[in-house]
């Protein structure tokens, strides 16, 4: 495979803000996020996944914030497949405009649902 001609079709998504507090004992303050996700733009990431919004009013916050302050990336949501969590996403995401994503996931276990 000529992997110098497919370089251009590379994208990066990072999920450091939703996905790197899962481990025990890791999390990090909303400050932290934001200035993580803004340094993930200044890097040139393409995706950030921000958050899971409709967790609580926190990551919400984030997620907005994030989707307000970016002006080159694509933000990302985390959503289950049900209305609420997907209106939620929609919500946080709005300040992206069209570089908003939302990563909409079927919950496979009762806990997730």
């Amino acid at each position: 495979m000529d992997y110098q001609n497919n370089l251009q079709q590379l994208r990066v998504l990072d999920t450091t803000l939703r996905d790197g507090e899962q481990g025990a004992g890791c999390s990090m303050s909303a400050h932290s996020k934001i200035v993580i996700a803004q340094t993930l733009e200044e890097i040139g990431v393409d995706v950030i996944e921000a958050g899971f919004p409709a967790a609580n009013a926190e990551v919400f916050s984030v997620v907005q914030t994030v989707a307000t302050q970016s002006s080159t990336v694509q933000v990302q949501a985390l959503a289950r497949a049900n209305e609420s969590d997907i209106t939620a996403a929609a919500q946080a995401l709005l300040p992206a405009g069209k570089r908003a994503v939302i990563h909409v996931f079927a919950a496979t276990d009762a806990q997730h649902m």
